[in-house]
């Protein structure tokens, strides 16, 4: 399973927010990360935390083309984290390899021709709407079987965009309009998303629902949930801090 570590440029990012805001900072963490054998760095300018506001396109460019310039560097296989099609063809020409869109095209409908033309893996998330709505979208009757539903139209719609099989990656979403009963639903059952036949990708890293009052203090439970997932046939998850991870998955 491979470890995908989270390098936020972001003033608000709700785990982490400032503390890699610089292009020195970011580019010292990303470092970091890689000496400690992370696998694939996923670096993001706009923050989904619940309730953010959208950065522009400029600032959000500003933010991740020169880390990803400088990192993409040291031979690190990156992934822009980007709802924009715009910022996604800025970042692979600059080096990133991977396109993580948390929207699954939704938010930009050039994005899955884009991701398409570009021929690089695209990991399309299950999402409801932006960050400042997502927790009034939080309204199933079956979790998991409304996940995977809208999971599967954004399948449809990234194979008829042209994104071929081999380069498609879906991802639950948890956190996303979801609240945490729904995020352990679907983590209980993250062999039905499995059984979708795609590389399953999951974000639960310090997340409110792992309980504890501030992010870093979720860092042991989200370790737990890493090992816990360690079995359950998924692609990676996506993580604050490296090493741990990688620990726990080798002990």
């Amino acid at each position: 399973m491979i470890i995908m570590g989270i390098l936020n440029v972001t003033p608000d990012s709700f785990a982490d927010g400032g503390r890699h805001n610089s292009l020195e900072a970011a580019v010292m963490h990303g470092k970091q990360m890689i000496s400690e054998g992370v696998d694939i760095i996923d670096i993001g300018g706009e923050s989904t935390r619940p309730g953010a506001e959208r950065v522009s396109e400029s600032e959000e460019l500003s933010r991740v083309i020169p880390v990803i310039t400088e990192l993409s560097k040291l031979g690190v296989t990156i992934s822009i984290d980007t709802m924009r099609a715009s910022t996604a063809r800025a970042a692979v020409l600059a080096g990133a390899n991977i396109i993580n869109d948390v929207s699954g095209g939704l938010a930009d409908p050039e994005m899955l021709a884009t991701a398409a033309d570009l021929k690089t893996p695209y990991i399309a998330m299950h999402w409801r709407g932006q960050s400042k709505d997502m927790n009034s979208l939080a309204n199933y009757n079956n979790v998991v079987d409304e996940v995977v539903h809208e999971l599967h139209e954004r399948i449809t719609a990234a194979l008829e965009a042209g994104i071929s099989n081999n380069n498609l990656i879906i991802d639950p979403g948890i956190g996303f309009a979801k609240n945490a009963d729904h995020n352990w639903e679907i983590i209980d059952n993250i062999d039905v998303f499995v059984a979708l036949g795609y590389r399953v990708l999951v974000g639960g890293s310090r997340k409110r629902f792992l309980g504890a009052d501030t992010p870093d203090e979720r860092e042991i439970a989200s370790i737990a949930l890493t090992k816990r997932l360690g079995t359950s046939g998924i692609w990676g998850v996506r993580v604050h801090s490296v090493k741990p991870h990688k620990d726990v998955l080798s002990a």
